[in-house]
Order: structure tokens, then sequence, then C-alpha cells
């Protein structure tokens, strides 16, 4: 099993609309050969000593494959490669 955390940095008071539109390709991608688990996490502040600040402006995208290929097939898919230009516009910068 192959699991991916990506990290996405929003442009200031971006989240909400990021997500409006993220959810809209959770269906497709759910939806493809070997996708065990994929979906956006948000920080919610505690008062929990060990957690750090919450992060208004980042989004964190959970997946797990059944395997690498499954993930390539998914990097290539067609709703993918509408979405990824699209989604820039919304990020400062974006880690995995």
């Amino acid at each position: 099993m192959i699991h991916v955390i990506a990290t996405i940095e929003l442009h200031q008071g971006r989240r909400e609309a990021f997500l409006d539109e993220f959810h809209k390709i959770v269906p497709p991608v759910l939806a493809e050969p070997g996708c065990i688990e994929y979906g956006p996490t948000v920080d919610v502040p505690t008062d929990l000593t060990a957690q750090l600040p919450a992060r208004e402006d980042v989004v964190t995208i959970v997946e797990k494959w059944e395997s690498l290929e499954h993930l390539k097939q998914h990097l290539m898919a067609p709703h993918m490669l509408e979405y990824r230009p699209g989604s820039r516009t919304w990020s400062s910068r974006r880690r995995s």
C-alpha cells in the first residue's frame, strides 16, 4: 500500500474556495482502480499542548493507493490532468 500526504499552502483566505473545487474531483478519484482513500483535511484549533498552532491557509490531502502503479495511473487520469493547472492558482506552495 502507498500512502501520500500532500501539504498544500494556499494564498491567504482561499481555503474554502479551494476546498469547494477540490471536492469536485474526489468522487472520480475514489472511483479509480486502486484508490483506497482520498480526501482533504484541515487543521482544527484545540487546547492540546502537543499540537502546533492551527494553519488557516493549509490543506493536507491524505491518499492511500493499492500500489505505486495505481498512483502513477492516478497522476495521468484525465480528471487530474484537467484539474491540476487550475489548482495551482489557489496555492502559494505545494509540498509532498
